[in-house]
């Protein structure tokens, strides 16, 4: 027996009829967003504010290194100086051991130089002998600057002939000292007369003295017997006996007041005077 078979007819809607419903409705579109979209475009007030923050960090980026190179040139120049105080203080270190150093060499410059002046002083009196008295000059091989019984004043000798009669007249005493390599006295200051007048003393009458290396030929002109004009004019100024061509000293007289011109044949002491052998 054959079975009735009933058919339905089913109907299936199409799926993709729904895109034309979205594109209906306008407003759904506009409020879907992508995920990671860009942001909305900033107003005016917002980019101010973005450009003002922007410079803001820009100049405290100048800052920082404007401060980092402050710091660092405060740092350096620190350094140099200290190096340059060091150096310096070398420097100075040395400067003075150089000057040191110089101040010695000049001390010992002049000591040599004095040793070669007194040296080059010694030969010369030396050499104004014909033969040399050494053991006179140098006993023990150690010369002294005057010969025995001679005073030493400064850079000069002095024999006091202070003999009994018969003393000697003016050329008869000047040949005496030339014979011990020495003339009769020359007086060149004040100082050297003060030292003779506290080295003769009176003796016979007041009228002997000590001949001197003094002479004239005019009775005007007096002269040393080294050549040189007298400027000291020591005279006594009176009148002191016959006068003469030859100056004696009158001892006990006063200082600058004490020279007499005198015959000089007339016997008299005499003062020889000599230069010193050896400087000390």
């Amino acid at each position: 027996m054959e079975e009735e078979i009933d058919y339905s007819t089913v109907v299936f809607g199409d799926v993709r009829a729904a895109p034309k419903e979205r594109k209906e409705d306008p407003t759904i579109y506009s409020e879907v967003k992508p995920s990671g979209a860009a942001s909305t475009v900033p107003t005016d007030g917002e980019a101010a504010a973005c450009s003002h923050s922007h410079l803001l960090a820009v100049c405290l980026g100048i800052l920082c290194f404007l401060l980092v190179a402050s710091i660092s040139a405060v740092v350096y120049f620190s350094v140099l100086m200290t190096e340059q105080k060091s150096n310096l203080s070398v420097l100075t270190a040395e400067n003075e051991q150089l000057i040191t150093e110089r101040n010695l060499l000049e001390r010992e410059t002049e000591q040599l130089s004095r040793v070669t002046d007194n040296l080059n002083w010694t030969l010369s009196i030396i050499l104004r002998f014909d033969t040399f008295p050494v053991h006179v000059y140098c006993p023990d091989k150690e010369c002294q600057p005057c010969l025995k019984d001679w005073i030493q004043f400064e850079e000069k000798c002095y024999l006091f002939y202070n003999e009994e009669a018969p003393w000697m007249t003016a050329p008869e005493s000047q040949t005496y000292c030339r014979n011990k390599a020495a003339d009769l006295l020359v007086i060149d200051s004040l100082h050297e007369q003060e030292f003779i007048s506290n080295h003769t003393k009176y003796y016979y009458d007041e009228f002997h003295g000590y001949w001197l290396g003094l002479y004239t030929t005019n009775n005007k002109d007096w002269v040393w017997i080294d050549g040189r004009n007298d400027t000291l004019g020591y005279w006594i100024g009176e009148s002191f006996g016959d006068p003469g061509l030859c100056a004696l000293m009158i001892p006990g007289r006063n200082v600058t007041a004490s020279w007499d011109p005198a015959d000089c044949v007339m016997q008299n002491k005499f003062i020889c005077e000599s230069d010193v052998l050896v400087k000390v």
